[in-house]
């Protein structure tokens, strides 16, 4: 089930350039970035599990701020899962970051102010960070940039995501937002759970090396009502945040830094 007791979202995908114009010529100079994933999650759930929630979270955020949002990227960074199981299909973390670096140089170019990326993956993070490093320092004092991990989003979203396992993946608070936003797509008859092995590790592993299924975590305890309270509850926090970026500005004016943090050309 999905919240129908909201304003629709502004799809971008879904407008001429006329009415994007329009938008931009009218104060809004922001967009919001879904960053999913099509990988394997486990026997029960879909490979487009992240891209949902990505999806879904920003349309959502969309609908309480009238912030832009674009399609959801769906082919991301998701090596980390090997071939052991079928249906995880990745970018090198070269490509992705690539990608991310050519979007937005085009979005700076057609007159785009702020990017406030919404990442549902973790294996996305990483590389995310690198690429936002890059093009904060590249546009600088041209774009405004950032991004947010929807499973980090308060203190309390992230306990609950992390209660069922530290190195999780298609755990209980996964399969709770499914069961809300995509319930014909969730098999929990096929269930299993598989426990997180990589406590006191110290090395860095792949799934194939941690789980017998593709999960980490208690996916049998998921339900739908948890999904939509916990749903919710990240909706209002990104929007929240999403909010707070329509005006946020560097901490220091622009006297103490413009003009004096220029970069040699890379």
């Amino acid at each position: 089930m999905i919240d129908n007791d909201l304003p629709h979202p502004v799809r971008l995908d879904e407008l001429s350039w006329s009415q994007i114009a329009a938008l931009q010529e009218g104060g809004m100079r922001m967009l919001m970035l879904p960053t999913g994933a099509t990988e394997q999650h486990g026997p029960h759930l879909p490979i487009n599990t992240d891209s949902v929630i990505a999806t879904r979270l920003t349309e959502a955020a969309s609908s309480i701020t009238g912030i832009p949002c674009l399609p959801v990227m769906t082919y991301t960074v998701s090596a980390g899962h090997t071939a052991k199981w079928p249906g995880t299909f990745s970018l090198r973390h070269e490509t992705f970051i690539h990608s991310i670096l050519d979007l937005v140089d085009w979005m700076v170019a057609s007159g785009w102010k702020r990017l406030l990326v919404v990442n549902s993956h973790f294996g996305n993070d990483a590389v995310l960070r690198v690429a936002i490093d890059q093009l904060r320092l590249r546009h600088l004092n041209r774009l405004q940039i950032g991004m947010v991990n929807t499973f980090l989003l308060t203190p309390s979203i992230k306990a609950y995501f992390f209660a069922d396992a530290e190195d999780l993946h298609a755990n209980r608070a996964e399969t709770d937002l499914m069961l809300h936003l995509a319930p014909d797509t969730v098999d929990m008859t096929a269930v299993e759970d598989d426990p997180d092995r990589t406590e006191g590790k110290v090395f860095s592993y792949p799934v194939s090396q941690t789980s017998l299924n593709g999960i980490t975590g208690s996916p049998s305890e998921g339900t739908a009502e948890q999904g939509e309270r916990l749903f919710r509850e990240m909706a209002a926090a990104l929007a929240e945040k999403a909010s707070a970026a329509l005006t946020e500005t560097p901490p220091l004016d622009p006297s103490y830094w413009a003009g004096k943090s220029q970069l040699p050309a890379w």
